[in-house]
Order: C-alpha cells, then structure tokens, then sequence
C-alpha cells in the first residue's frame, strides 16, 4: 500500500481560521483572512478542540492511494463525502492479477499457499478469456475483492476527521485501518492544529463509542495515536 497527500487547499489552517472569524468579527472574509496567521491559527485550534468543525469544510485534500484491495475501496467508497477516481478494470487489461494477502492468511503456510494458487488460478483463467476473445469488461467479473487497485481520493477536511473516527479504529478492518493511519501521517504534516484531535474516538472524544464491541485497549491506542500526533 502506498498514500500520498497529492494536494491540498493553499494555506488549509489559515484559511480555516479566518473563516471562522468571520463569525465573529465585524469585517468580512477577506478582511479577516488578511491577518495575520497567528490570529487565524489561535481560533482554528479553539474551534477544533471545542467541536465546531463546519468551518474544517472549506479545505480539501486530494490523495494517491496505490496498491489496497478491491475490498478495502468498497469500503472507502463508503464515505459519500468525497471524490474518488478509480483505476478501471474495464479498460485497464492486466498481464498479473496483483493481489492483497491478508495477514492471518499470511501467518500459515498452508493457507497463503492455497491463497496464492487460487490467485494465480484466476490470473491465468483471466488471461485465457482475454486470448479467447472476451472483452476486459466481461473478464474482469473472474476478478477477487483480493485485486489491487488504485484511486484518487479527495475529502474535505471535516470529512477527513469523520473518517479517521471510524476508520482508525481498532473495530475497524486491519487494511482501510492502514489506510487511515497512512493518510492521518500524511495531513498532519500539511495541517498539524486543524487534525489535532483526529483519531479513533477513544483519542478524539476520550470515549470508546463501541459499547460492547469495544476492544479493551483504550489506553493502549491512545498512546499509539498519542505517538503518531507527536512525529
């Protein structure tokens, strides 16, 4: 799996500051953007740590997401608010069926063995299709959740927040889990105060929100995010 923070709103915290501003000052957006960034980030922070998070919505973040699963995008997918581009198996013909190999698959060597043949099984299957004169679009059907995929993916920054609550997660699945963590390094580096409080909701809120489903490990994670907020 490999993320990468392609782009995002020019200045994303000041901008999100001085929006915020304008909700209490007598001059307008422009006015209030044209200040200094110290004014902007202080109230950004006091925003974000109080839970006003509507102003987070005025900055986007755009993402390279490389080599995660089909069944780790339809999850991501999930989350509406977003843009995503994805690459295509209808018109993208593939030479190898890349594949994701789940860890615990990978823990037994008898289970990746089977796993990898079944891989290998599809792969070759797909290619004699294809030889055989079926187009991609049709071939591609033989094609597992366990296929590699790439996108593009672009989410306001409130959005971003709203993922990383669910997606960090320890309830979450392992891989769209990787995923978050990857892209919550990623925005931190760009916007450290406006993903300040971004984490699972046991570091976020200082609850866990799972009641029963809970994993038990509440302090353990929030070092874990702790430790990834610090870098």
């Amino acid at each position: 799996m490999k993320v990468k923070l392609i782009s995002h709103t020019p200045s994303p915290e000041k901008l999100c500051g001085s929006a915020a501003s304008v909700a209490y000052s007598e001059e307008g957006f422009e006015a209030n953007y044209d200040k200094n960034d110290d004014s902007a980030q202080k109230i950004l922070n006091h925003c974000v740590k109080s839970g006003h998070h509507s102003i987070t919505e005025h900055a986007s973040f755009t993402f390279s997401v490389e080599g995660i699963s089909r069944a780790c995008s339809h999850q991501l997918v999930r989350h509406r608010l977003a843009s995503y581009t994805q690459q295509s198996q209808r018109y993208v013909r593939f030479d190898e069926l890349a594949f994701v190999t789940p860890p615990k698959i990978r823990k037994n060597n008898e289970h990746e063995e089977l796993f990898k043949e079944t891989m290998q099984q599809l792969s070759d299957n797909y290619k004699k299709l294809l030889d055989a004169g079926v187009p991609a679009e049709d071939a591609r059907y033989i094609y597992p959740n366990a296929a590699k995929t790439n996108l593009a993916v672009t989410m306001n920054a409130r959005e971003l927040m709203h993922f990383f609550s669910l997606r960090c997660c320890e309830r979450a699945q392992w891989e769209i889990r990787e995923l978050a963590d990857m892209m919550l390094r990623e925005v931190l580096k760009a916007a450290p105060i406006l993903f300040c409080k971004s984490g699972p909701n046991c570091y976020s809120k200082g609850v866990c929100t799972e009641g029963k489903f809970t994993c038990g490990r509440m302090d353990e994670i929030r070092e874990k995010y702790e430790k990834i907020h610090s870098k």
